[in-house]
């Protein structure tokens, strides 16, 4: 795992900055190379092929490369395409590749990446990112000029760019910023699935899909549900293998009481004696541990609890939120930073369950979609679904089933595929548009599920497929990402593999979704490795008190921003919209006050620190 950096025309020298603003990605190593008009920059965190053949920028016959990430299945590759290297470097097999296939080796890799590799005979240069995106890539494009980086917060300092205040409306309506958006012009973010082929003479480029998650979800797997078990069985088996068996360091597993993380934990202790696995015990939040303890004594894993505790918090909020380089507000960001801190001080490389929920249905927000299209509703389910939100009194409980039942009326009553989305993912602003001075746009989002509305697919796979392009790759990966690299931790995440990816969107929907049972067959597939007890545990994450801290702990930090007389947000929503939530005077319940609270809060910190 590392960070990458590259200018193209650009003049100024920037060694020591960028080294500087990249460190905690790369702590082992810091090199570049200039080459004609374009300088690449590295920060290497030594995990596979520790020698000094695995240093970056890597150069073999007139190709250069900085590669942040891994290949998992990159030994496959040398033996399928019969390549022979003194190096097991599986940044020194791109090259190799390369030379072989062009950019349509992509197809073939298993892994996280973001790289850029140029080609100097013909001056071109290419930037790829992964099929899920989990490694990011940041571009700023001006004239002739790109300048490309790990994260945002150095490639500001460098570039200065202007702030794009209509993208900040859209992040404050969404939660995130969606896709290509940044918080600034000239500043997109490289997406999944995606490369750019870039002319280094003249700064032209050229975006190119590799691969589209969508086409595998217009194609419905054939495989019987007792093959489609044992089939999902082995990719995955063959996923956490490949995770395990790249990384010349011990690697270890995050553990909770859900089925995700503890299947990938079983098979990998199959793979690997004394597994090294990591639970979560937070004050305030279900306590998992004693579940987690059962998989770690079945497997005999050499089990580490990690207590978390938040008295830090007041103190370390601002550099939370700051390690983004845009405004986020995911408030699992705080626990996930704590968790990768103290799981760093045992372990580099860590599995996780990543993108299960995504893929096979585990959010129970998903159940209704199974059992009809709300992306279409009729005329008699929205009129009713108006008149009965109206009546009801706001739901406040999180997680209860009055609240379930209240948002699902809520998003049921719209008619607008972006209020649908948006209500049903996220719920912060959507029935305050009236409150914006700078109206949210959402082109793009609209865009993709007027689109995706379209394919003969059913609702569930639609917001499956939204989920996947919007909030795992915009906000849960990125939020994972800067966690654990802001601590030097390699996060690997098995139900993100290549063959996972191609093989789970194509399942029919009642393997995902069976009456209201979420994720029904991989709770099937963990009968076959976890106690019983853990089999039906419901969907909980990390359960945030963010009511309480943000009318207690954080309270004085939040309203020092937010009552403050040159605030950033009161460019885009009416000051008293905000003043008179902090006051409890907007008739909403105490959850998504906070929500609101903290996302506009994270916009002024972001603001506040550039």
């Amino acid at each position: 795992m590392c960070g990458i950096f590259g200018t193209v025309n650009y003049k100024t020298p920037l060694d020591s900055k960028i080294f500087d603003g990249l460190w905690h990605r790369g702590p082992d190593e810091q090199h570049m190379r200039k080459v004609n008009n374009l300088t690449l920059y590295h920060t290497r965190l030594a995990i596979q092929d520790l020698s000094v053949s695995g240093q970056q920028p890597m150069e073999h016959n007139g190709l250069i490369i900085v590669f942040n990430g891994e290949i998992y299945n990159h030994m496959e590759l040398r033996l399928k395409y019969g390549i022979e290297a003194k190096s097991n470097s599986d940044t020194l097999t791109l090259l190799l590749l390369f030379e072989l296939l062009g950019m349509k080796m992509l197809d073939e890799l298993d892994g996280m990446f973001a790289f850029a590799l140029y080609d100097t005979k013909n001056r071109r240069l290419y930037l790829a990112r992964d099929r899920s995106g989990k490694k990011p890539l940041y571009i700023y494009s001006n004239g002739d000029t790109v300048v490309f980086s790990s994260e945002l917060n150095i490639l500001y300092k460098i570039t200065k760019p202007e702030i794009d205040y209509t993208s900040l409306a859209d992040y404050l309506y969404l939660g995130h910023h969606y896709r290509r958006s940044t918080p600034y012009k000239l500043v997109t973010e490289l997406e999944n699935g995606h490369y750019l082929k870039i002319d280094a003479l003249t700064g032209l480029s050229e975006d190119i899909t590799w691969f589209k998650i969508e086409a595998s979800y217009t194609k419905e797997n054939q495989m019987s549900y007792e093959e489609s078990i044992n089939h999902l069985d082995e990719i995955l088996k063959k996923a956490v293998s490949r995770r395990i068996d790249s990384s010349d360091l011990d690697v270890g597993s995050f553990l909770s009481g859900g089925i995700d993380s503890g299947i990938v934990t079983a098979i990998a202790a199959q793979h690997h004696t004394k597994l090294k696995t990591f639970t979560v015990k937070m004050e305030g939040s279900f306590d998992e541990s004693a579940l987690a303890e059962k998989v770690a004594r079945k497997y005999d894993t050499n089990h580490t609890v990690v207590e978390i505790n938040f008295s830090e918090l007041k103190n370390d909020i601002e550099k939370i939120i700051v390690n983004h380089g845009e405004p986020n507000s995911d408030n699992s960001a705080i626990p996930s930073y704590y968790v990768a801190k103290a799981a760093k001080k045992h372990i580099t490389v860590v599995l996780n369950g990543d993108g299960a929920d995504e893929l096979f249905g585990g959010y129970r927000r998903y159940v209704p979609f199974k059992h009809m299209d709300f992306f279409n509703p009729n005329a008699v389910t929205k009129f009713g679904s108006q008149m009965l939100s109206a009546l009801l009194p706001i739901a406040n409980k999180k997680q209860s089933n009055y609240t379930y039942l209240y948002r699902l009326l809520k998003f049921a009553s719209y008619s607008d595929l972006t209020k649908i989305y948006c209500s049903a993912s996220s719920d912060l602003f959507v029935g305050f548009e009236d409150q914006f001075l700078i109206k949210p746009q959402m082109k793009d989002i609209t865009a993709d599920l007027i689109r995706i509305n379209e394919y003969p697919i059913s609702s569930l796979k639609k917001i499956l497929l939204m989920d996947f392009e919007s909030m795992l790759f915009s906000r849960l990966l990125p939020k994972m990402d800067i966690a654990t690299m802001a601590h030097s931790l390699e996060g690997r995440s098995p139900f993100l593999a290549k063959e996972i990816l191609e093989f789970a969107p194509g399942l029919k929907d009642e393997y995902k979704i069976k009456n209201i049972q979420t994720k029904h067959i991989l709770r099937d597939l963990s009968k076959r490795y976890l106690p019983q007890d853990l089999v039906h545990q419901p969907k909980r994450g990390f359960e945030i008190p963010l009511n309480k801290w943000v009318d207690n702990e954080l309270k004085d930090i939040i309203n020092d921003y937010l009552l403050s007389s040159d605030t950033l947000y009161s460019k885009i929503l009416k000051k008293d919209f905000i003043e008179n939530l902090i006051s409890r005077k907007i008739k909403i319940s105490d959850e998504r006050r906070a929500k609101i609270l903290f996302c506009v809060f994270s916009l002024e910190v972001w603001h506040k620190n550039l």
